[in-house]
């Protein structure tokens, strides 16, 4: 669950007309996978809307285990089970080029100092360290 950064805890509103029925299910081996089962707001099943699969798995990383979370697109459990692997796989390469266009970013990140060396002025320049151009 996601809050707005301005609204305060407690006044979130959940869209009744949106609720989900969460079920896990789990090999105990490769991973699990969560069914959201649409309701109405009394609870009874709501048979207008689609099921949602979603799968989750772990891959190991130098840091510890690093979670996934992905969408399976599945009209029933057996074939979320069928295509759990296909998924995993395509959301574990998309979470490792995101990894290394991470890893791109901070290697050519620019530091630049704050404030200047005392008397010589900010940037450690004369004339306030601003480059000038004839």
């Amino acid at each position: 669950m996601a809050l707005n950064p301005n609204e305060r805890a407690g006044e979130g509103k959940m869209d009744s007309a949106a609720l989900y029925r969460e079920e896990i299910y789990t090999d105990r081996k490769v991973g699990t996978i969560r069914a959201l089962v649409p309701v109405k707001s009394d609870g009874a099943p709501d048979p207008g809307r689609k099921t949602v699969y979603a799968g989750e798995a772990q891959i190991l990383t130098n840091a510890g285990p690093l979670p996934i979370n992905f969408e399976i697109d599945a009209r029933s459990l057996e074939e979320a089970t069928r295509k759990f692997g296909a998924a995993a796989k395509e959301a574990v390469e998309r979470t490792m080029k995101e990894l290394q266009e991470l890893r791109r970013q901070a290697a050519s990140s620019i530091v630049v100092p704050q404030g200047g060396m005392g008397g010589i002025g900010p940037g450690g320049l004369p004339g306030g360290g601003k480059i000038q151009l004839p």
